[in-house]
């Protein structure tokens, strides 16, 4: 069904709007959500906390589609403020919001990550292409003798897909479908090497999509769970596998893990933030603006996040992972904000089409 919803968007810093709210009880913020922003919001809060009159809020890692799912389920105090997610809101979830009478949401881009495939500095690293990590894990893929027709994935080694890659059994452990990472993974990567095989060349863009997002079920595919330190634990200790996640946790890692080459190129802050890496996705948090001023702290907190001193070159989110926007584009987004929200009056809007 055609969606032409609109969310009130401020990216960056001094765009909070003051709103007015019903009358509820609750003085800490409350904050779902994707386990990939997780680490950046508990800096932000930890600091908000220590550097103002507010309490520490109060974070879960539900992972994005979790979180959304609870912001989504009404207004109040048993509900959260703000949802972090490693995604943008799809319409589906927009449309829960407004039939739970969420009305009102901001959302804020908070920067970029990428997507990476590692292993142990240990194992054999992999340098493969889209297509053909579509090939080691989609649940059907062409038929090696024709190509026009899809079977069940019958790849057991990555060596079977193509002679260069390592002659071991294909095992990669990442998220589970409530994951944002698990949904940009999906989106990004196998579609991304599925969706100009002749096999889906004549589906319907609905038929497409359930064939390059599904992935395989035998065993190939391990699902963790939302703790994305869980996967790098695992493959330290095991140098078969191979691991999904964000560019954070490799970074974080970096002297016991290295990340694969895709569609020969190997992630770095750089390439991601100038969308040169195959695999990269923005982030974003969502703060509904019926318990703005009347939950204490989230506008200032809010304000926090988005700051110079957290978002800007030298920020200290920099310091802890996050890809931010370059300087000059960031003050120019600043700029323009300011004039649009400010100046003229009134708030920036985003049409989300389906």
């Amino acid at each position: 069904m055609k969606l032409n919803k609109a969310l009130a968007t401020v990216a960056l810093a001094g765009s909070v709007a003051a709103l007015s709210a019903p009358a509820m009880a609750r003085d800490t913020i409350s904050i779902v959500g994707s386990s990939t922003v997780y680490p950046f919001a508990t800096v932000v809060a930890e600091r908000f906390g220590a550097n103002t009159d507010f309490p520490t809020p109060k974070l879960e890692s539900t992972g994005s589609g979790g979180g959304l799912k609870l912001f989504c389920q009404g207004v109040g105090t048993q509900h959260p403020d703000i949802t972090n997610a490693s995604r943008r809101m799809k319409p589906s979830e927009f449309d829960l919001c407004q039939s739970n009478g969420v009305k009102d949401i901001t959302e804020f881009r908070i920067g970029s990550d990428g997507i990476v495939i590692a292993s142990s500095k240990e194992a054999e690293n992999l340098e493969v292409t889209l297509e053909q990590l579509f090939l080691a894990l989609g649940k059907e893929v062409p038929n090696p003798k024709n190509e026009s027709e899809l079977i069940a994935n019958p790849y057991k080694n990555w060596s079977d897909i193509d002679s260069s890659l390592p002659n071991k059994p294909i095992r990669v452990m990442g998220p589970p479908p409530t994951s944002g990472t698990r949904d940009s993974f999906n989106e990004l990567a196998l579609q991304g090497g599925c969706e100009d095989l002749p096999a889906v060349a004549n589906m319907s863009e609905d038929d497409m999509e359930g064939v390059c997002q599904s992935i395989r079920e035998d065993g190939a595919f391990i699902e963790a769970g939302e703790n994305d330190n869980l996967i790098v634990q695992k493959l330290i200790g095991d140098t078969g596998m191979y691991g999904v996640f964000g560019y954070s946790f490799l970074e974080e890692n970096a002297d016991r893990l290295q990340a694969a080459t895709l569609n020969g190129k190997v992630p770095t802050a750089e390439g991601i933030a100038a969308d040169e890496y195959p695999v990269a996705r923005s982030l974003f948090f969502y703060v509904k603006k019926a318990h703005v001023g009347v939950v204490p702290g989230i506008q200032e907190y809010a304000q926090e996040f988005t700051g110079m001193g957290a978002m800007g070159p030298n920020g200290y989110l920099k310091s802890v992972g996050l890809i931010v926007p370059p300087r000059d584009a960031l003050m120019d987004l600043q700029e323009k904000l300011f004039q649009e929200a400010f100046l003229k009056g009134i708030m920036l809007i985003l049409m989300v089409q389906p």
